[in-house]
């Protein structure tokens, strides 16, 4: 192909478009593309009342038994100190231990936020958490089993 007037004579050529390829090459490319449709069907259109009645029922999670452990899991038992937020509990984890040095007997507590799907925890209660990804900033833990209720 003869380079233009307006580009220098050491530019390459363009491609051919597909108006300027031969009528051969046109009529084997719609030919491949026929046969790789013929053997499918036309996809139907669903109409609004189809799309509807096709959903299923969601069914309510069955509440199921708390396993006896979790494995690689760290698992603590505590006092919920607070119920008042939603799907949430806070729980104060007590450990008693002798100081190294004096030998004498420490108190220390921590508090934890633990997920509770089904508010089933109150306040006083002694429950069964267990370590799970980090649900917020501060909850990171997951409530299994409630063990003795308040009074």
């Amino acid at each position: 192909m003869p380079a233009r007037k307006s580009e220098p004579a050491g530019t390459p050529a363009k491609k051919a478009s597909a108006a300027r390829k031969p009528a051969a090459k046109k009529a084997a490319s719609t030919k491949a593309a026929a046969k790789s449709t013929a053997g499918r069907k036309p996809a139907a259109k669903k109409t609004e009342a189809a799309a509807a009645a096709v959903k299923k029922p969601v069914k309510a999670k069955a509440a199921r038994p708390a396993p006896a452990a979790v494995p690689g899991r760290k698992e603590r038992r505590g006092v919920v100190v607070s119920s008042a937020m939603d799907k949430t509990i806070v729980v104060r984890i007590d450990a008693v231990r002798s100081h190294d040095k004096y030998r004498k007997v420490v108190r220390r507590s921590s508090k934890l936020h633990a997920h509770d799907e089904h508010n089933a925890a109150s306040v006083g209660d002694v429950v069964r958490i267990v370590e799970t990804r980090p649900l917020s900033a501060t909850k990171h833990w997951r409530l299994l089993e409630v063990l003795t209720k308040a009074k």
